[in-house]
């Protein structure tokens, strides 16, 4: 099932002040994809591709400055604030620093059952409680340590807490925007597990953002590539992979570390 389709989408960013004209920069140019019920769809390149902006504007944490932007057939980019509000019950986000992204004045349970408090106002404080209780165990956390800050955690358990708190509200896509780069690469791969399980478990789909090739490897299905703002290719990760066709895709594999002197036979 379709569930989310971007069609010919553009941003075009203004520099400079209020009191002076600016330059117009073409960030995302002209940019489509599909993404289908419990998939994960890549989308890589290096810092300023574009690919993070692609992010935003799916979850219209920015406008876009052409181009629709479907969920299920309904256009996202008209919705009212009122509907937005009740689209982010189907599409919630991780971010890259889970840190920054959650509020240090608030104990780790509060911030899970955010969610809650707008998508299902007829549960009480017991009811979310309990709720956050689960979803902490399910994404490896102890449940006794709801009542702490996020200080208190390290990047790889705050990260387990992003994730917790954007799947509390049962969403069908979760936006990642570089979820593990900022994480050793022992935690990587845990955390890379975990949305593993958590796919398997519950159908999300993922659309997972990421420069980091080696990373991306072991978690799509189907892959699309950006240089400076445009989409240079895309298609299964498998072929991709083994058969980039252009020079750019062939240039981010070359640079990709090899874990294994066995993969080396894939590098271009």
């Amino acid at each position: 099932m379709m569930l989310l389709e971007a069609k010919h989408i553009s941003k075009i960013f203004q520099s400079g002040g209020l009191l002076e004209k600016g330059q117009e920069k073409l960030a995302v140019n002209d940019v489509s994809f599909q993404l289908k019920a419990g998939e994960t769809l890549a989308i890589v390149g290096e810092s300023g591709s574009g690919k993070s902006t692609v992010a935003r504007l799916v979850m219209r944490l920015i406008e876009a400055s052409y181009g629709e932007i479907f969920w299920q057939g309904q256009d996202v980019t008209t919705m009212s604030p009122r509907q937005l509000r009740q689209h982010r019950h189907h599409i919630q986000m991780v971010f890259q620093d889970p840190f920054a992204s959650l509020n240090p004045r608030m104990r780790i349970w509060e911030s899970v059952a955010e969610g809650l408090r707008v998508h299902a106002a007829e549960l009480n404080n017991a009811q979310r409680r309990e709720k956050v209780a689960e979803m902490l165990e399910r994404c490896g956390l102890s449940a006794s340590t709801m009542q702490r800050y996020p200080h208190q955690f390290s990047g790889g358990q705050r990260q387990r807490i992003g994730i917790a708190r954007a799947l509390m509200v049962e969403p069908k896509v979760l936006v990642l925007d570089e979820p593990v780069s900022a994480l050793d690469v022992s935690v990587q791969a845990q955390i890379l597990n975990l949305l593993a399980d958590i796919q398997a478990q519950m159908g999300v789909a993922y659309l997972f953002i990421s420069h980091d090739l080696s990373v991306v490897r072991h978690i799509a299905d189907r892959v699309l590539v950006m240089f400076q703002g445009n989409v240079v290719e895309e298609g299964l990760a498998a072929a991709v992979f083994s058969n980039p066709q252009h020079t750019y895709t062939q240039e981010l594999l070359a640079a990709r570390p090899i874990a294994h002197p066995s993969e080396r036979k894939d590098v271009v």
